[in-house]
């Protein structure tokens, strides 16, 4: 055989064997088993992608939101699953160097993670990793008003009270989202419930537009409320309509109740308020329809009043926790238009009152007038929000 066969042969065989090692090269990988969809560039760096996730191994804090970055190349797609297949959406940076999942991790959960990447020659694989987070020693519960589906008047405030302490008010603030059909302004304002527990409630700079729509989003799952006041483990959402503009005013100097609808005086009432000179005194201000709660037993000793009262009374009103209602009292008529002779509430005839019942809603105001009461209605106390100026009611957001 001629020298210039065998070097021919020589150049023939290491290129074979080259290309039979250029395979096994590129699928040699620290990272899960993938599938290439597209062919490397010849001569580029096809090495694996490092994809880092974090948090990472068992019983990790939550609270956090998910990471993953990639060196080395891309990520082209990252899905985050909970242990109920629920996703943690999130976006890949345009660089493809990173992604951010938009929602925390979440107490007790198991998440899986699949990372899509591309090497720098262009190869595809799969990256994949778990994690659990530590269950919540405490769990903060909220009550909101109003309920979803409803339809309120237009004074209204979105309001959400804790079972439990809220430190961390800011980081809980920024998960509180309203929409409204038409752009209402508005603001949160932290709170003392009359009960005691802490609250946050949102109202417009005023009324609401009747035929409003709007929608809480409280995104507080993975939200940690701060000392004292355990985790939040849940969302919550409620949608409501405004109805039509009725405002209820009350001057109980001259005894008389008027309700007005879209601008125009429906009825007037004679009423009789609170007794002058002690505790039996009505408020003042505005207060809100919190609720038509029918026949009830009012109770004197339940509101610091002693054995004053004990009675069922019907077509009830609540205005506020300490105890203020709009009623029938049907045992005070010669007082009717005449003096302020009740306990503190809102009485008139029982004809009078099933009509008015029948008319308002919760969520509509009443602005109440009067020189002798004991006082103007805390913000907390029901839902006394509009006694407080705009600037006033922003500064106490959090976020201010």
């Amino acid at each position: 055989m001629s020298r210039t066969r065998v070097v021919a042969h020589a150049r023939l065989r290491t290129a074979v064997v080259a290309a039979l090692l250029a395979p096994l090269a590129a699928c040699s990988s620290n990272s899960s088993p993938g599938t290439s969809d597209a062919k490397g560039t010849p001569g580029a760096d096809d090495r694996p992608v490092t994809v880092t996730v974090t948090p990472t191994g068992d019983q990790v804090s939550a609270g956090k939101p998910v990471r993953v970055t990639a060196a080395g190349g891309r990520l082209t797609a990252v899905t985050v699953t909970d242990g109920r297949n629920r996703r943690l959406a999130g976006k890949v940076a345009a660089d493809g160097r990173s992604w951010v999942s938009d929602r925390k991790a979440v107490p007790g959960a198991t998440y899986a993670v699949t990372a899509a990447t591309r090497t720098r020659g262009g190869t595809a694989r799969t990256t994949r990793a778990a994690f659990t987070t530590a269950a919540a020693d405490k769990v903060n519960k909220v009550d909101w008003r109003p309920g979803t589906g409803s339809t309120v008047g237009v004074a209204q405030p979105i309001s959400l009270a804790f079972d439990h302490p809220v430190r961390n008010r800011a980081e809980v603030e920024k998960q509180l989202k309203i929409t409204t059909s038409n752009g209402t302004e508005g603001s949160w304002a932290w709170i003392r419930d009359w009960s005691g527990r802490d609250r946050v409630d949102w109202r417009p700079r005023t009324y609401w537009k009747p035929g409003t729509k709007v929608t809480l989003n409280a995104e507080l799952n993975g939200t940690d409320s701060g000392a004292a006041g355990g985790w939040f483990v849940r969302d919550y959402t409620s949608t409501f309509t405004i109805g039509s503009r009725q405002i209820v005013k009350v001057d109980l100097d001259s005894h008389q109740l008027t309700l007005e609808r879209d601008g125009e005086t429906v009825r007037r009432i004679p009423v009789s308020g609170g007794t002058p000179g002690g505790d039996k005194r009505s408020w003042r201000g505005t207060a809100v329809l919190m609720a038509k709660e029918g026949t009830i037993n009012m109770n004197s000793e339940t509101v610091g009043l002693a054995d004053a009262y004990n009675k069922m009374v019907d077509y009830s009103m609540r205005l506020t926790w300490s105890g203020m209602y709009a009623h029938a009292a049907p045992w005070n008529a010669r007082y009717f238009g005449n003096a302020n002779q009740s306990s503190g509430c809102i009485g008139m005839s029982d004809a009078n009152a099933a009509w008015f019942y029948g008319q308002v809603r919760p969520g509509d105001p009443f602005e109440m007038t009067g020189k002798d009461t004991k006082g103007v209605v805390e913000p907390g106390n029901g839902f006394g929000a509009w006694n407080l100026s705009w600037a006033e009611w922003r500064q106490k957001s959090a976020l201010r």
